[in-house]
């Protein structure tokens, strides 16, 4: 009788997974700050235009989530990333007070249940868009509908505008830039260390 030895995946996290995924949090919180400096300018001419317009610009507040996640490859990495950068921005001090944090969570955790959705096995562009999708939908229902949202006020088409446009957001800023850079690294020898270390020569699709 044969014995064949099938090498399982751990979604134990290690050491050099904590440290990553702290400092991909920390780059995104540095990128939250900016983000939000950006966005202040930018949403001046969309608010005049159309107030919802302003959900296109949110992507940018949900890469850490993906990133994190496509990098690690674990169970609560998009989480963990995405909330920590979050706690990152407020300590540099954000115009958008605490409420970052309840932002940060929400958003990590539309993008985790997405991986978790495929059980942490695909990491594809497909699946980094849905992930990217999800934070932002999760970020609209958010502004939208829970009580410290900054457009609680919208009309019920004005909401359902905003969401589309956060979802969408998330799914091309958040999930193909994430995506791309993930395979960009991958290219330099820096994942060594992790599952996603052969992202760059994976199929686009399956």
């Amino acid at each position: 009788m044969t014995t064949v030895n099938v090498k399982k995946t751990s979604y134990n996290w290690r050491v050099v997974d904590i440290v990553v995924a702290a400092l991909i949090a920390i780059a995104g919180g540095v990128i939250f700050w900016a983000w939000d400096q950006g966005a202040a300018i930018i949403s001046i001419p969309l608010d005049a235009t159309y107030p919802p317009l302003t959900g296109i610009i949110a992507g940018g507040w949900m890469i850490p989530a993906v990133l994190g996640a496509l990098i690690i490859r674990k169970p609560g990495a998009a989480l963990f990333c995405e909330t920590v950068a979050a706690a990152s921005e407020l300590i540099m001090g954000s115009q958008y007070g605490t409420t970052v944090l309840i932002s940060g969570v929400l958003q990590g955790l539309g993008a985790e249940l997405i991986f978790a959705a495929f059980r942490y096995k695909k990491f594809n562009l497909p699946t980094a868009l849905l992930a990217g999708a999800g934070a932002g939908l999760f970020c609209g229902l958010n502004d939208c509908f829970l009580p410290w949202g900054w457009n609680i006020a919208y009309e019920a088409l004005d909401k359902l505008t905003y969401i589309i446009f956060t979802t969408v957001s998330g799914a091309i800023i958040a999930g193909a830039l994430s995506w791309l850079a993930t395979r960009g690294l991958a290219t330099t020898g820096v994942l060594s260390s992790f599952a996603s270390r052969k992202a760059a020569s994976e199929p686009v699709f399956n």
